[in-house]
């Protein structure tokens, strides 16, 4: 009697006709670039550093050979002195520099909380529909020439401020001390207030522009995270948003006073071009470095004029050097004390 064995595997295996894979073909190797395009692009990017830099150096050295007369002349004291005569040529920048960080001073004051409030607005309590077209609007004011910010500035919004800003204004704190200096003065709607409103209005695209962009770059993740936890959009912006996009933040205001130090014709048309420094009032016609050098400029003869005209300038370039380091020391700061709590 045959014994019956059960089928093995063995035995499966010789019964059914074996598979075997086929063996992989190579992959075809991935061609590498020539070496010669990564040496061309390090070279050209290379050397877009140091042109720019060379560029910097070039622009410093020109102002300080075409400045050298009145450094000689006049040396640091051109830096406190009010006096501006071309004809007994006796020169001194005090008023140019004051109504520049003046001017320049209020404009961040005005443009940095409605510039916050336009980005915090955009990103996160605007509706969908609005978001695109709102911020568009705000981007064109850029675009707007700074000549016509100037006109309107000098022929519309002065009379509207000094009727009712600077009119009501010494009203209310003509009698204070020390604060009523500030508001004294002819309303006559032009100045240093009303050159440092115009400039706000000039930089509110370019921060609010600069802080929208990098609030929209924080990570859903933690602001839904935020926002599970019971945070208000204040605590969200001010926890969360905030430390992570300083950085942003304060770049973008730095552009935005860069702008503000640099504007020449808006401020020209509304600061009043006075070289006299007769108080601190916000209401006293001033002059700017930028309005002095693009009204004298021209017309200035060879010698300590032109001279002073390029310290003016030289002192310009300094001054936005200064602010530019104060931003990065500020930065340091801010990435120092984030180690010292974490």
């Amino acid at each position: 009697m045959a014994a019956i064995f059960p089928a093995d595997s063995a035995g499966a295996d010789r019964s059914e006709p074996q598979q075997r894979s086929a063996p992989l073909s190579p992959q075809p190797q991935r061609r590498r670039v020539a070496p010669w395009a990564d040496t061309v692009f390090a070279a050209l990017s290379q050397g877009a550093a140091w042109l720019t830099l060379l560029l910097m150096v070039g622009i410093l050295l020109s102002l300080v050979m075409g400045a050298a007369p009145a450094l000689k002349t006049f040396g640091l004291g051109f830096l406190t002195s009010a006096e501006w005569d071309p004809v007994q040529e006796k020169f001194g920048g005090l008023v140019m520099i004051y109504g520049t960080l003046a001017s320049s001073f209020i404009a961040l004051v005005i443009a940095v909380p409605v510039s916050f409030g336009i980005a915090i607005f955009l990103t996160e309590l605007s509706p969908s529909w609005l978001k695109r077209p709102l911020g568009i609007a705000i981007e064109l004011l850029a675009a707007v020439p700074s000549i016509v910010y100037g006109m309107w500035g000098l022929l519309v919004f002065g009379p509207i401020l000094a009727t009712f800003v600077q009119q009501p204004l010494q009203a209310l704190f003509g009698g204070v001390p020390y604060i009523g200096a500030l508001f004294s003065g002819p309303p006559v709607g032009i100045g240093i207030l009303s050159a440092g409103i115009i400039l706000a209005i000039m930089i509110i695209p370019f921060i609010a522009s600069v802080m929208r962009d990098v609030f929209e770059v924080t990570p859903p993740m933690l602001k839904e995270s935020a926002y599970g936890l019971g945070a208000t959009t204040w605590e969200v912006v001010s926890k969360v948003v905030l430390p992570y996009t300083k950085t942003g933040v304060v770049g973008g205001i730095m552009l935005g006073l860069g702008r503000a130090l640099g504007e020449t014709m808006a401020v020209t048309f509304v600061i009043g071009n006075m070289n006299q420094l007769n108080s601190l009032s916000v209401f006293e016609a001033a002059n700017s470095i930028t309005s002095t050098l693009a009204n004298e400029f021209a017309e200035a003869g060879e010698g300590l004029h032109q001279a002073s005209l390029m310290y003016l300038g030289l002192v310009l370039f300094l001054i936005t050097f200064v602010v530019l380091t104060i931003s990065k020391l500020l930065l340091l700061r801010l990435k120092k004390n984030e180690g010292a709590r974490a």
